[in-house]
């Protein structure tokens, strides 16, 4: 009997799930689609604190994604779950403060090995200070600043594209294997 392979499993963590890390989730879930990739990888996300947990997202995160027809409404704050670690391949935070958080929590160097930055992935951050590749939380500030948060992680969202195609293979490879 043969089974399905295991999705390959991405998580955006950020500090209450309402801004930065569901625009991610969104944007990263249409660019996965685009390259036919939404089958083979599961993407969601979750904040460190439960402080807005149950909340929908931001209305303006949710206005600057309705801007290029990306859907929100279905969003839920949610706080980080430990067994996470262990379901997650790719744990992206979005600022050093997710990052040393996540660091600090994870219970094993596998787990620790699954932490990235997610800017990290834009070519022009790539190998900069981890303080550099932060996205600031536009919470406090207003719709520009979460114009601001839109462009950084558009910019990072190839490279993760090519990170988790280089990890799972493209649908052709896939398709290929299959036949």
């Amino acid at each position: 009997m043969n089974s399905a392979p295991s999705p390959y499993r991405v998580i955006a963590v950020c500090t209450g799930n309402i801004c930065r890390s569901p625009m991610a989730e969104v944007m990263l879930k249409a660019a996965l689609e685009r390259e036919g990739l939404d089958g083979l990888v599961e993407v969601d996300s979750a904040g460190t604190t439960g402080y807005e947990a149950g909340r929908p997202i931001d209305p303006r995160a949710a206005r600057r994604l309705a801007a290029i027809q990306l859907a929100s409404e279905l969003h839920i704050a949610r706080e980080w779950l430990p067994e996470w670690f262990r379901q997650r391949d790719l744990i992206l935070a979005l600022d050093i403060d997710h990052h040393a958080w996540l660091s600090e929590a994870a219970p094993d160097g596998e787990s620790l090995g699954k932490i990235r930055m997610l800017r990290s992935f834009d070519p022009a951050m790539a190998g900069r200070d981890l303080l550099d590749q932060g996205i600031e939380d536009p919470w406090y500030g207003g719709q520009a600043d979460f114009d601001i948060v839109w462009r950084q992680i558009h910019a990072a969202i190839p490279g993760i594209v090519d990170h988790i195609k280089a990890a799972v293979g493209s649908p052709a490879e896939l398709q290929r294997q299959g036949s």
